[in-house]
This record gives structure tokens, C-alpha cells and sequence, in this order.
């Protein structure tokens, strides 16, 4: 066992409390005494447990890391890379990261709650934005900083936004089909829980109807979170007798079902179908023929909102509520002229 408190102040020949207020740099104490104390501490070589520390001052040095439910993230590589340049970024600050994940958001604010009071958390990053926003109402009462990797509508004290372009990301990406000839466009899209979805969804509307073309609810299909969900979707869409001459899919997930289930039924991409969606991940490069798409910066995401975090903190300086990371458009070979079908 190593040296205590109680050892300190022996050697130092000074009380417990003493001690206690040198450790917690308080200033209702003599030159002399905190010297001893040091000197004390440095002879021991003591080091204080973050329990410890916690229990006697402002608490841990630790941020909280909110994902999703794993029923939500399954199979989802944006999460692993994103968490990967949050815990990077907060090693160099020497603050441990607290993952937490909940079965709905009941749970998930009592969670949070309870770590805030108990003084285990400094910050909080939250991996997405939910569009019930009762959520952050709660927690902005706590005076604690959050960053949102994600969008926010209201307005709020304590709580911070990072996000991508996901509407004009979006519209884009389908006026990129609209350019090349095709009218026949289909979504495969989330669900719309989360603002992501909802823009991404509301992106790929607005492009349809600014261009005139009527939107057919049988040609948008929810397909959820998960990778059965995703393939369940692409068959709906691929086997029907009707098919879109082009399909824009707002995640990872719905892509690989689209591709998977087109070679399954013998559907060529791009001959057949064209396909557009984002490149959020590690899977993007395995794709034959490369996918058209945009190109989502998920580490600089993390580095700016991890960043955005430790400032708040500190204190340091008055940032904007709500940052936008660009992204970029990579134009492959997943879409060809409608004319060249």
C-alpha cells in the first residue's frame, strides 16, 4: 500500500487538514506549512488516486461519451471512428473517457444525471442529435458543457453543435443525378428520429421538387438502423416491378445492402441502377464500382467537437453554438448518364 494523507502530515509535522488543502491548492495556508507539505509528498512520492481526488475537489478529469442504443449502432462504422478520434484528442488532455449507452432516453438522461451530481463527468459529447430536443432542455439545467455531433434547433445555455451540411449535402448528391438524366430516383433512408435522417431525407425531397419531379412514397423507404433492415429495404425497392433508374442512400448500411442485393439479382451498378450516398466509413473502399458520393470527415469531426468541449471547459474562450465541418463530393463511377443506359 502506498503512503496516505496521514503519512504526509507526519512527516511534514502538520494536521490532515492541512494536507488536504495543499493537495486541493486552497490558499488558507502558510508558505511554510504548504513547503513542508511538498517536500513531504516529494520525499513519499505520493500520488493521489482520481477517487481521491474526486471525493476532496471538483471532481473527475473525465468526459462522457453518449452513443446511441447498440441496437442503433450495430454494424455502423461512423461511431467506432469517431469515438477513436474523441479518445485521442482527450489522452492528450489527460482526461479519461466515460462511454455510456441506454435503452431509451428516460434512461439516458437519469444516467447522466446521476454521473453529474456525483461529479464523475466535466463534459459530455453526444454522437448524434435526437429530434425530440426535451432531452437537452433537462440536462442544459446543469451548467455543464455539451457538444453535439450533430444539429440542434433550440436554443440553449450550456450546450454546443458540430455537425456536416446533411440537407445541402444531400441536394446536392441528387442534383448530381438529376444532371446526368434521371428522374426515376428512389431514397433509402433511416429512421426519422434523429435530425441526420431527417435531412438527409429532406435534402433528397426539396432537390426532386425544385426540379419538378413528384415524390412517390413507395420509392421512399424507412430502412431503420440495422444491416437486416438494410437489405430487407433493398430487396422491397429491387424486386419490384417498377425499378428507379437510380437510388440515393443516406448511410453506410443501405449502400452495402444495395450493392449486395443487386449482385444477388443480377442488377449491374451503374448499367442498371445508378447509386449515390455518403462514404462514411471503412467499407467505401471495397465497393466495385467506387461510389459517387460524399465524403464525411468523421475524424475531424471528433477532433472539432472534442476540442469545442475541452474549451468549454476551460473557460477559455466565447465560440460559436453551432460549428459546420465541410465535407466533400467525390464524383466515381456508381452513376452513368441516363442517355447511356
Amino acid at each position: 500500500m502506498g503512503p496516505t494523507i496521514y503519512d504526509i502530515a507526519r512527516v511534514a509535522n502538520v494536521s490532515k487538514s492541512t494536507v488536504s488543502r495543499v493537495l486541493n491548492n486552497k490558499s488558507n495556508i502558510s508558505e511554510e506549512s504548504r513547503l513542508r507539505v511538498l517536500k513531504a509528498i516529494d520525499e513519499l512520492n505520493y500520488q493521489p488516486s482520481k477517487l481521491a481526488r474526486a471525493l476532496t475537489s471538483s471532481g473527475f478529469d473525465a468526459i462522457m461519451v453518449m452513443s446511441r442504443s447498440t441496437k442503433t449502432t450495430a454494424g455502423n462504422t461512423f461511431f467506432s471512428e469517431i469515438i477513436y478520434s474523441i479518445s485521442t484528442r482527450a489522452e492528450e488532455e489527460n482526461f479519461d473517457l466515460i462511454m455510456q449507452t441506454s435503452k431509451n432516453s428516460h434512461d439516458e438522461l437519469e444516467k447522466c444525471i446521476a454521473k453529474i451530481r456525483g461529479k464523475m463527468i466535466k463534459g459530455i459529447l453526444m454522437l448524434s442529435s435526437p429530434a425530440n430536443e426535451e432531452f437537452f432542455k433537462e440536462l442544459d439545467k446543469y451548467d455543464i458543457p455539451i457538444v453535439v455531433i450533430g444539429k440542434l434547433e433550440g436554443k440553449f445555455k450550456n450546450i454546443y453543435s458540430v455537425d456536416t451540411d446533411n440537407f445541402n449535402d444531400s441536394y446536392q448528391l441528387v442534383q448530381h443525378l438529376i444532371n446526368n438524366g434521371h428522374r426515376k430516383i428512389a431514397c433509402l433512408h433511416s429512421s426519422l428520429d434523429y435530425h441526420v435522417s431527417i435531412d438527409r431525407l429532406e435534402g433528397y425531397k426539396q432537390c426532386l421538387l425544385d426540379n419538378g419531379i413528384p415524390l412517390r412514397s413507395d420509392w421512399i423507404i424507412d430502412s431503420g438502423y440495422t444491416m437486416e433492415r438494410a437489405y430487407e429495404a433493398s430487396e422491397e425497392l429491387l424486386q419490384s416491378n417498377d425499378l428507379p433508374t437510380a437510388v440515393f442512400a443516406i448511410d453506410d448500411l443501405k449502400i452495402i445492402g444495395l450493392y449486395n442485393t443487386a449482385v444477388k439479382l443480377g442488377i449491374s451498378i451503374p448499367n442498371d441502377m445508378s447509386i449515390v450516398g455518403y462514404n462514411n466509413g471503412v467499407f467505401s473502399p471495397l465497393l466495385s464500382p467506387p461510389l459517387t458520393g460524399i465524403e464525411v470527415p468523421i475524424i475531424k469531426l471528433g477532433e472539432v467537437a472534442t476540442n469545442l468541449l475541452f474549451s468549454q471547459i476551460k473557460k477559455e474562450i466565447e465560440l460559436p453554438e453551432r460549428i459546420i465541418v465541410p465535407t466533400k463530393m467525390t464524383k466515381k463511377k456508381s452513376v452513368i448518364p441516363i442517355q447511356g443506359k
